[in-house]
């Protein structure tokens, strides 16, 4: 039997609720995160992908740890579950994250922060997969998002590292980050136990030429290899 060296907590709630109950869900744990915290000269870096089956009944989550040093993979690892929640926007976390928890549970590393494909705070309820599942592991996490949910920006400056706030009533809920010179911008935000700034730099330092960071564009094509599987 496979000994796993990450302890993750038991999980804080059941999965199987209504989407009302869901979102109460979501105002009750979002005062559990952290928008604050550093992760100083990180190593291992891990990427959480996941996609659907052809025929939509199964979630196949993916996880990768990438090293920062080597830029190579230490561990991966998929796990596949049945789709018991209904897709409703804004709560896509009661769809995909028991897929993800069951992949994360076979991890034998120890990543210093997890990045996954979806909002943290750029959320309705400031409360999107990033925070949901950071909150849930008790570890540093990161939203990484293709585009935009909520919020109004600014373009950033065309150049790699450039950055503008991403806002939503009046508060800075994310960052706009330019990750490649001259090619579309990526929407950043805190998941759980960093700040704002730090979530950008783990982007930025977990970059290796392409628009998204590696450990989550290798999660991605880990899921899609898996789902066809």
């Amino acid at each position: 039997m496979q000994i796993t060296t990450v302890r993750i907590p038991r999980c804080l709630h059941r999965w199987s609720v209504s989407p009302q109950q869901a979102r109460l869900l979501q105002e009750r744990l979002r005062e559990r995160v952290v928008r604050a915290g550093a992760v100083r000269a990180p190593r291992l870096l891990a990427g959480a992908d996941l996609a659907f089956s052809e025929d939509g009944s199964e979630c196949v989550a993916g996880v990768v740890v990438w090293e920062v040093p080597t830029h190579s993979i230490v561990e991966q690892h998929v796990a596949r579950r049945p789709v018991r929640f209904p897709y409703v926007p804004g709560l896509l976390t009661f769809r995909e994250g028991p897929a993800l928890l069951a992949a994360l549970r076979k991890l034998r590393c120890e990543p210093d922060a997890f990045l996954f494909d979806g909002q943290g705070l750029a959320h309705p309820r400031r409360f999107g997969l990033a925070s949901h599942m950071g909150v849930l592991l008790d570890r540093p996490s990161v939203g990484v998002a293709k585009s935009r949910l909520i919020g109004e920006h600014a373009e950033p400056g065309p150049l790699r590292g450039a950055t503008t706030p991403l806002l939503h009533d009046g508060e800075v809920i994310g960052a706009v980050v330019r990750t490649r010179d001259r090619v579309k911008p990526i929407y950043v935000s805190i998941g759980h136990r960093v700040c704002l700034e730090t979530a950008v730099e783990l982007v930025l330092i977990a970059g290796a030429g392409c628009r998204v960071p590696e450990p989550t564009r290798l999660a991605d094509q880990l899921v899609a290899r898996a789902r066809t599987a």
